[in-house]
């Protein structure tokens, strides 16, 4: 064969190749880079997901936490005072001086039955 003589081969030639390969390559580079941010934007979205949810668990602890610290300072408070502890009884005298009063009372429509009544059992009960 000579040299500058064409052979009868049938094919692209050495730049005809060169240039594929540099487009497959560059292909290859742009669909990696294509996935590759696709993985990374759905981490990213599982990530946030995962604050998120790690957030409103965290609020309903905060939550909970509040609501028992309310009820145990509700239970810890002293009870309301009605009124002033009665004063101690001398004898059955008081007693009856008391009962006779919520008698009057009563009479007067100043007390209905049951409230005389539950005097009455408190009066005898101290």
């Amino acid at each position: 064969m000579r040299r500058g003589a064409r052979s009868n081969r049938s094919g692209p030639g050495l730049l005809g190749t060169v240039g594929r390969t540099a487009v497959i390559a560059g292909t290859a580079t742009a669909v990696s880079h294509g996935v590759s941010g696709a993985m990374q934007s759905s981490a990213q979205q599982k990530a946030v997901a995962a604050q998120q949810k790690a957030a409103a668990e965290q609020q309903r602890i905060d939550d909970a936490v509040q609501q028992a610290l309310a009820q145990q300072q509700v239970a810890a408070a002293p009870p309301p005072v009605a009124g002033p502890p009665p004063a101690p009884a001398t004898a059955g005298v008081d007693r009856v001086a008391q009962l006779q009063q919520l008698a009057a009372l009563r009479e007067q429509g100043i007390l209905t039955e049951e409230e005389f009544a539950a005097e009455k059992v408190r009066i005898l009960a101290s």
